[in-house]
């Protein structure tokens, strides 16, 4: 169990680890390139080891390089061990999409699973929408969710649709495995694309591995027959989901943290749309060429459509209770399938504190001004709850946080650095 020790104003300049979505992503294509990469600064954490891991089993040589990681790419061949294995995922949501359709490219059986909570987290459209380029993959346990049997033989061409309601890793994963299909392929998202800055750090990270991927429509993508990844160096930046929870501790506090290693202007990554909120609320952002300053302030409740951040919510709703006023957060009904029903792990977490929280269908309402106490609270082994809550105990006494550890899916260092604010 974890005390939070408040504190009345925080002041620090802090580097932190790389992005998890871009190492997921970076690591896939350098491992089915051509030639050899080095990927400069990725994040080591528990989901990412999960991903390194598994495409060390599907053929690829990942090699620790001091702080970078050395690959050896598989020029698509993608090796599945004979005979049968299962590939443990743990409850990497990431690692399971993107990679069920790595699997796909090479040829033999694979079982892929993960723990007790992704056995509940949706499969589905992704695995429809690899059926419909010829993969064979059949349920294991309850229809729809992991474990889920692979009997790879490649992946045809043509075109397919898959649903982007729910998740956007969907697409993310139809996208980096398709450049190796036997012809070409077009991808329809149907429906309203939610969380739309992952697809578009996918694509970066095609692009940048000698790939190109042409819109074909609004929500449609074309990746032609024959496209191949090539080795490079590759630099994770800094990930802004991690720099959140140190902004947000200057908003709470009055205080002010510099982030070092970040490039406001030329991110990949839809969090940076964060700092635009925190402005909005009344903190002062000062935003340079390769570094972010947020100074704290009076802070006034906002309405915010989350939908290209989630992951971003729980850091908003640590800082709403402080505000004046009413603070709504909506358009993210996907938060419902992530490592816990963020929406309703985040209501009962915040209620634990005396926090007026109200859970919408899709999203959050939090009325700021009312004095929070101290409890034991539990965040349901989610690492970005554990994070949020660790951000309000610093105005808060007494908040003790359950399962700690939990950060290490995501952010390992993370008490070390926040223990030292």
């Amino acid at each position: 169990m974890k005390t939070i020790e408040p504190k009345r104003s925080v002041h620090a300049a802090l580097d932190l680890p790389g992005s998890k979505s871009m190492t997921h992503r970076a690591l896939i294509a350098a491992a089915l390139a051509e030639g050899p990469s080095l990927i400069e600064a990725p994040l080591f954490s528990e989901d990412t080891r999960y991903t390194l891991d598994a495409l060390r089993f599907m053929g690829a040589s990942v090699q620790p390089s001091g702080d970078d990681l050395a690959v050896a790419g598989t020029s698509g061949g993608v090796a599945l061990p004979s005979p049968e294995a299962t590939l443990f995922l743990g409850n990497s949501g990431t690692s399971m999409r993107l990679l069920l359709s790595v699997a796909a490219l090479g040829h033999g059986r694979l079982t892929l699973d993960g723990s007790e909570r992704m056995r509940e987290r949706p499969l589905a459209p992704l695995v429809e929408a690899l059926r419909a380029l010829g993969a064979a993959i059949s349920y294991s346990g309850r229809p729809g969710c992991p474990p889920v049997r692979l009997e790879a033989r490649g992946l045809d061409g043509g075109t397919v649709k898959i649903p982007a309601a729910e998740s956007s890793q969907y697409l993310s994963s139809l996208l980096l495995a398709t450049p190796y299909a036997r012809d070409a392929v077009e991808i329809e998202a149907v429906g309203p694309l939610l969380s739309r800055p992952y697809v578009d750090m996918t694509r970066f990270v095609m692009e940048a591995f000698g790939v190109r991927v042409e819109p074909s429509g609004p929500q449609s993508f074309f990746i032609p027959k024959g496209g191949r990844y090539h080795g490079r160096r590759f630099r994770i930046e800094a990930d802004l989901s991690s720099a959140s929870y140190f902004w947000a501790a200057a908003a709470v506090t009055g205080g002010s943290v510099t982030i070092r290693n970040v490039r406001p202007f030329e991110t990949c990554q839809g969090d940076v749309g964060f700092l635009d909120l925190l402005e909005a609320m009344g903190c002062a952002v000062l935003k340079e060429a390769d570094a972010v300053t947020v100074q704290g302030g009076p802070l006034e409740g906002i309405e915010a459509d989350m939908n290209g951040m989630p992951d971003m919510v729980p850091t908003l709703a640590a800082v709403a209770p402080f505000a004046e006023g009413r603070t709504t957060i909506r358009n993210v009904p996907h938060l419902r399938f992530k490592e816990s029903d963020r929406l309703r792990s985040v209501t009962r977490a915040w209620r634990r504190l005396g926090a007026q929280v109200r859970e919408l269908p899709d999203g959050l309402e939090i009325d700021g001004g009312t004095p929070l106490t101290g409890a034991v609270v539990d965040p349901e082994n989610d690492h970005r709850l554990a994070m949020s809550l660790a951000v309000i105990g610093l105005r808060t006494p007494g908040v003790r946080i359950l399962n700690e550890d939990c950060v290490q899916k995501s952010f390992p260092g993370f008490w070390t650095l926040f223990d030292a604010l």
